[in-house]
C-alpha cells in the first residue's frame, strides 16, 4: 500500500492517482469499491465477493438517497480530471462524497448528484467529460444489468417511456469495436423496458445508451466487458471549447501561450463564476484570460513585458517577421465576442505590486514563466541605490534583475493571500525536478488552503504540477508568516 503524504499546517493533500479501480484483466487486481446501502452502512464489495454479491449490490444501488449518474471522462489529462469535478460539483452546490465510485483511469465514473439541474450546469463548464447519463442500471455481464435494471423504479422511467415520446438507443463501447449486427443484438436484448414510444433516429426526444468498458489495455482486449452500464443520456460536456479555441486559430500568440484546454482546467479549478474578477500577474498573450471571460468573469492582467502588452516586436508565427497593428489581448477577447469583458492589461513589476490593501479578485489564475522559453525577470539594478533617491524621472526605464523562482512563487503566494477575496482560490503552474520532487517543495501559506495537486509530464525529467488554494482566512499583516519555499531546486529546470 501506498505511503500517505506528509501533512503540513495550512493544507492537506489527497493524490488524484489513489482514488482508481484497476480494469477487470489477469495483470489487474481490483480494489474494492463502496456502495450506499439502505440501511445507511456501507459494505465493500469486489470480485472477491462472486457474481451473487456483485448482483445484490446493483440491487440495492438504486436505494440510495442521491441520485446515480454515470460520467464518461476524456482519455486526456487524467490527474486533472478529478479535482475538476470536484471544483464544479461544489461551485454548483453538489458534493463530492468519498465513497463514490471513481476508476482512476478508467473513463466511466458513478456520481451521485443531488437533482439533474446540477449535473446539466457541471456539463455546461466541464472539458474533462464527454457525457452524462442518468444511471438506470449496471453490472458485469449482461445477466447482471438486466438484473439491474428490473430493479430500478418504474416510477422512474415512466415520464422517458410513454407512447407519445420519441427515443433511440446508442451503444459506446471503449477499447472495443463492435459490428452492426452485435449493436442491434444488444438492443434488441432490452425489449423487456417497457418502452412504448416511437423510434427516431434523428431528433428523438430521449436518447438512451448501453455503455460497455472492456478495460485500458488496447493489446490484451477482452472477449467479454469488465463493466457494463445503461442509462438516459442527460448532457453533453465542452469538449468543443478545446477546438474553437484553438491557440492556432488564435489572433495574437507568444511562445508560451497556453493550450485552450488546460485554459479552461484552470479556469474550472478556480470556480471562476460570473462577474468575479480573475486576475493574472504575468498574463503574457492573455489566454487564460480568454477561458476566464469564456465564463463570464471580468480579467484583468499585468506583465513585465512592456512590447507583449502593447502587441509590439517579432511575431512568433512562421513567416512573420513582424506582429500586426492590431495584435493584443484585447482583440484576442474581441476575436471570441468577449471584449466587453475586458478590464484592463498593464506594464508592471511582479515582484513590486501597486495596489492598495484590499481584497479585489474572486481568482488568481496565472502561469508564471519558467526561464526556459520566457526569462524571469524584475525591475532593479545591481548597483546601490543612494538614500534619498525613491522616484526615477518620467522617461527613465528601470533596469531588469533575473527574478529567482523561489522569490517569484513567495511573492506570488503573499499577493494572493493579500488580495484575494475570502474562499477565492489561487490556480498557477509550479516547474519541478522530477527525480527530486517531493510534496514538501511545493510553496504553502497559512491563509491558503492546498485544494489539489496534478502533475504534467514535460519530459523523463521534469514536469509542472497545477496547484490550487483556496484562501481560508484573513491576511492580517505582519502576523501571517511568510510561505515556505525553502531550497526548491527549480533551476535544475
Amino acid at each position: 500500500m501506498r505511503k500517505p503524504l506528509p501533512q503540513r499546517p495550512g493544507f492537506r493533500t489527497r493524490s488524484a492517482r489513489n482514488n482508481g479501480i484497476a480494469p477487470a484483466s489477469p495483470s489487474f487486481r481490483f480494489r474494492p469499491f463502496r456502495l450506499c446501502l439502505r440501511f445507511g452502512r456501507e459494505k465493500e464489495v469486489g470480485p472477491s465477493a462472486g457474481r451473487a454479491g456483485a448482483r445484490w449490490a446493483a440491487a440495492m444501488a438504486p436505494s440510495c438517497t442521491l441520485n446515480r449518474y454515470l460520467l464518461l471522462m476524456a482519455q486526456e489529462h487524467l490527474e486533472f480530471r478529478l479535482p475538476e469535478i470536484k471544483s464544479l460539483l461544489s461551485l454548483f452546490g453538489g458534493q463530492f462524497a468519498s465513497s463514490q465510485e471513481t476508476y482512476g483511469k478508467s473513463p466511466f465514473w458513478i456520481l451521485s448528484i443531488p437533482s439533474e439541474d446540477i449535473a446539466r450546469n457541471l456539463m455546461k463548464r466541464t472539458v474533462c467529460a464527454k457525457s452524462i447519463f442518468e444511471l438506470w442500471g449496471h453490472g458485469q455481464s449482461p445477466e447482471e444489468l438486466y438484473s439491474s435494471l428490473k430493479n430500478y423504479p418504474v416510477e422512474k422511467m415512466v415520464p422517458f417511456l410513454h407512447s407519445d415520446s420519441t427515443y433511440k438507443i446508442k451503444i459506446h463501447t471503449f477499447n472495443k469495436t463492435l459490428t452492426q449486427e452485435e449493436k442491434i443484438k444488444r438492443i434488441d436484448a432490452l425489449e423487456f423496458l417497457p418502452f412504448e414510444g416511437k423510434v427516431n433516429l434523428k431528433k428523438p426526444q430521449h436518447v438512451f445508451s448501453v455503455l460497455e468498458d472492456y478495460g485500458l489495455d488496447p493489446n490484451r482486449i477482452p472477449e467479454n466487458p469488465h463493466n457494463i452500464y445503461f442509462g438516459r443520456w442527460i448532457a453533453d460536456g465542452q469538449r468543443e471549447l478545446i477546438e474553437s479555441y484553438s491557440v492556432k486559430k488564435r489572433h495574437f500568440i507568444g511562445n508560451t501561450s497556453m493550450d485552450a484546454g488546460l485554459s479552461f482546467i484552470m479556469a474550472n479549478h478556480g470556480k471562476v463564476k460570473e462577474n468575479d474578477i480573475v486576475f493574472d500577474p504575468f498574463v503574457g498573450t492573455g489566454g487564460l484570460l480568454i477561458a476566464s471571460a469564456h465564463f463570464g468573469a471580468y480579467v484583468y492582467g499585468t506583465d513585465i513585458d512592456y512590447n507583449t502588452v502593447h502587441g509590439l516586436g517579432k511575431a512568433t508565427r512562421k513567416n512573420q517577421k513582424w506582429r500586426g497593428p492590431d495584435e493584443n489581448i484585447r482583440a484576442n477577447l474581441r476575436q471570441y465576442g468577449l471584449e466587453k469583458y475586458y478590464l484592463d492589461v498593464l506594464v508592471s513589476d511582479a515582484s513590486k505590486p501597486s495596489w492598495r490593501k484590499g481584497t479585489y479578485f474572486d481568482a488568481i489564475i496565472t502561469d508564471p514563466p519558467y526561464g526556459i522559453r520566457e526569462s524571469t525577470r524584475r525591475t532593479g539594478s545591481q548597483k546601490e541605490i543612494p538614500k534619498g533617491i525613491e522616484k526615477c524621472p518620467g522617461s527613465h526605464v528601470p533596469v531588469s534583475l533575473s527574478y529567482h523562482l523561489s522569490d517569484m512563487f513567495l511573492d506570488l503566494l503573499n499577493f494572493a493571500a493579500e488580495t484575494l477575496v475570502l474562499g477565492g482560490r489561487l490556480v498557477y503552474w509550479l516547474p519541478v525536478y522530477t527525480p527530486e520532487y517531493t510534496e514538501e517543495m511545493v510553496p504553502w501559506h497559512p491563509c491558503l488552503k492546498l485544494i489539489s495537486n496534478c502533475e504534467q509530464k514535460l519530459s523523463s525529467h521534469t514536469s509542472r504540477r497545477l496547484i490550487t488554494m483556496e484562501k481560508v482566512q484573513k491576511f492580517e499583516h505582519p502576523t501571517c508568516p511568510v510561505p515556505n519555499v525553502q531550497q526548491l531546486g527549480f533551476e535544475r529546470v
